[in-house]
């Protein structure tokens, strides 16, 4: 009895239909490969960040630890300078800068502000502006100060609010300032403070960027006091760095408050940066090393 003739062409669809089948199953058993790797590599990366970022957190503690010891010789120079934490198999590096050689938002005079802003490349008028207007932000009253802003000027330029006629609590609060750009609140952002309260920056603790704003100063001669002063140790019995007037750079005085950078590095490469601005004491706590005045998780890689 011969077969239907219908009967090889089933068996080919269900050849083709086996072999769709397969290649679905391939595909499907692949993309769950590909997922489950995914996954994994995830988990694997915010392990790492976390590991990392507590890592760093250390990191600020083995501060605030090292800037209260009463031992010169094992205490921490608050001047931007860069300290090697030990803590496991991680590589942490910390910088720690006293605010008194920040300039504060709410302290500073107009010259110093304009000093401020013409020292990283701002043109003359626009640093006079900036600073005009911080001082019509923070000032009580509705008077425009020369080349100022108060309310007027905000509406007219389009925005929505005014000068708060009051101090800054945050240096963020900058980037609301009428003529304030990101890129240059980007430069100056580590150069300010709101928690020194005095009018003229500590050049012993200043960074970069207020050195570069004193008159005469440039670029290199910055960098290289920046340098002499990070090489410079109290405890060695020389003589500090001096400025170019002759005024020597010593490292006293400070405020007790610091703004501190901490990045942890894991063998595998991985790194968390954390910012944050302490205050040595409890505030009234007992039992507290330091007060946490900012703090910032920073990039993570």
């Amino acid at each position: 009895m011969s077969l239907p003739a219908t009967a090889p062409r089933q068996r080919g669809v269900a050849f083709i239909i086996v072999i769709w089948l397969l290649a679905l199953l391939t595909i499907l058993l692949g993309a769950f490969a590909l997922i489950s790797r995914t996954e994994g590599m995830q988990a694997r990366h915010m392990y790492d960040a976390t590991v990392a970022r507590y890592a760093a957190e250390a990191g600020i503690n083995q501060a605030a630890y090292f800037l209260s010891v009463p031992d010169q010789e094992l205490r921490w120079i608050p001047d931007g300078r860069e300290y090697q934490v030990v803590f496991d198999e991680f590589d942490i590096r910390v910088k720690v800068t006293d605010e008194s050689g920040l300039i504060d938002l709410n302290a500073a005079d107009i010259k110093m502000l304009t000093e401020l802003f013409a020292g990283i490349g701002v043109e003359q008028d626009q640093a006079d502006a900036l600073a005009a207007a911080i001082q019509d932000w923070r000032d009580a009253d509705d008077l425009v100060s020369p080349n100022g802003a108060e309310d007027a000027e905000y509406a007219a330029a389009g925005y929505s609010w005014g000068p708060r006629n009051a101090p800054f609590d945050l240096v963020s609060e900058l980037l609301q300032v009428l003529g304030m750009t990101p890129d240059i609140y980007r430069q100056v952002e580590r150069s300010l403070t709101v928690y020194a309260g005095q009018s003229r920056p500590n050049l012993a603790f200043a960074p970069y960027e207020i050195l570069l704003s004193l008159p005469g100063m440039t670029p290199e001669m910055a960098q290289q006091i920046i340098e002499a002063r990070h090489a410079w140790d109290p405890a060695s019995g020389m003589p500090p760095p001096l400025l170019p007037d002759g005024s020597p750079l010593m490292a006293q005085g400070g405020t007790g408050t610091y703004s501190i950078e901490s990045r942890a590095t894991l063998p595998n490469g991985a790194w968390t940066q954390v910012d944050a601005t302490i205050r040595l004491g409890g505030g009234g706590v007992s039992g507290m090393a330091y007060t946490i005045l900012r703090w910032q998780d920073g990039d993570s890689f």
